[in-house]
């Protein structure tokens, strides 16, 4: 359960550190090699009211915490500290299970032939529909403890299971719920634009109307997410039909976001016309699309998990990277094309098929995925951020890449508190 921070708490000490990465100082977009990552050796990091406050060589810094009267927490062994992981693209908020989508497709059926068919995302909106409230908040929040004991400390999470206005709002005030249920950080994104709804009568273009005329007041009025995505494919919105729905978000003010190039291209056309923060999937996108994004400041999100899912290519991140581009990197942990939800190793395989290096994919979970969903209080180990970190037991940071997701944090600390805690020595 999330608490109100008091103001004049005590001082929180943690060290030795044998590597800390900050992630400060490197650049938001392009490509990074490991040698660019600043390292700090034996470190030691010193917290207050739920922030950083300060990161230096650990005697240094001792000192300043003994004077504070800071509590201890004392580390024996190596250990490496990175920022809390961000996952910018998840759907973690449904109900009910697609393993039969999964078994149609391993048997050769394709992603639209089975949403045809009646499976796909519309199996899941019947299924989310049919589950309460309170369900679903609890749903939500276990799934989110579950990535938060992973090391990710802040987490995207997408309506979309809903398609109509009651049920919309139903999954976005289950969020909003389940964010006080969750030590985790949860952001909210409206995708009510997801597909047509089967059992809609009218055509895409009033359906769009009516979902920015009627829902959008309320999510603004009750607060429950100042973020609009939308699907552009043939599965679902096309670029035309799109374009009055994204510019009624952008004039009320939303953020927006896309899915994007997934089976085809058009998608990431519209994200950098609409100056959206980022296009996700892109496995479809061409030259043509890389060019195009690399010259935007639109953030591609890779998203592998849905690759692995489905069998299909993987993003093009090493050619956006290249070309000058952004990249952040989610595991869109969904019931359908990506039901893994493992964040680190979807990083780390990405890492492999698209030659990334480690600064790249530390990044495309740290403070890129930061910059995705316009957080700037996260993402990197700086004074004044927020004190969401992760500690590995290891002696240097090439180990969690090439440990392929094996090596999870051993203590993940959010707002300054240890959400793991079995082996450490504390002294008070």
């Amino acid at each position: 359960m999330k608490n109100d921070t008091q103001s004049h708490s005590p001082y929180l000490f943690i060290g030795p550190l044998t590597q800390c990465l900050p992630m400060t100082s490197l650049n938001v977009k392009g490509a990074l090699k490991d040698e660019d990552l600043p390292i700090i050796s034996n470190a030691g990091i010193l917290c207050q009211d739920n922030k950083i406050k300060k990161i230096a060589e650990y005697e240094e810094l001792k000192s300043e915490a003994l004077t504070r009267n800071a509590r201890f927490i004392v580390l024996e062994g190596d250990y490496v500290c990175t920022p809390g992981f961000i996952d910018a693209h998840t759907h973690i908020c449904f109900a009910g299970s697609r393993a039969r989508d999964y078994a149609l497709r391993n048997a050769g059926k394709t992603y639209l032939e089975i949403a045809k068919a009646g499976g796909g995302i519309w199996d899941t909106v019947t299924q989310t529909r049919k589950a309460s409230l309170k369900e679903l908040v609890e749903l939500t929040a276990v799934r989110a403890n579950t990535l938060l004991q992973s090391g990710i400390t802040t987490v995207e999470v997408k309506s979309g299971y809903g398609l109509s206005i009651k049920e919309e709002l139903k999954m976005l005030r289950a969020i909003n719920q389940a964010n006080q249920n969750t030590l985790a950080d949860l952001i909210s994104t409206c995708l009510a634009a997801h597909m047509l709804p089967k059992d809609y009568e009218g055509t895409a273009e009033a359906y769009l109307g009516e979902i920015s005329a009627e829902l959008f007041p309320i999510l603004i009025k009750e607060e429950l997410t100042h973020r609009i995505d939308a699907f552009i494919e043939e599965s679902a919105f096309s670029e035309t039909t799109i374009r009055s729905y994204f510019e009624k978000a952008k004039a009320m003010g939303f953020d927006i976001t896309v899915h994007a190039d997934q089976f085809t291209t058009g998608g990431s056309k519209v994200a950098v016309e609409f100056k959206a923060l980022s296009a996700d999937h892109l496995e479809a996108s061409s030259d043509v699309e890389i060019k195009l994004l690399a010259a935007s400041n639109v953030i591609a999100v890779a998203l592998p998990g849905a690759s692995l899912g489905l069998g299909c290519d993987f993003t093009p991140a090493r050619k956006l990277l290249d070309k000058g581009g952004a990249l952040a990197i989610a595991s869109d942990w969904n019931p359908g094309s990506a039901p893994m939800g493992d964040l680190l190793l979807q990083a780390c395989v990405l890492g492999t098929f698209e030659k990334l290096t480690n600064a790249e994919l530390l990044a495309g979970i740290t403070y890129r995925a930061a910059a995705v969903l316009n957080l700037e209080d996260r993402g990197t180990l700086a004074p004044d951020n927020l004190a969401d970190f992760n500690l590995f037991q290891t002696d240097h940071f090439n180990e969690i890449f090439y440990q392929q997701g094996k090596l999870k944090p051993s203590f993940v600390f959010k707002n300054g508190e240890l959400i793991q805690n079995d082996s450490l020595k504390t002294h008070l």
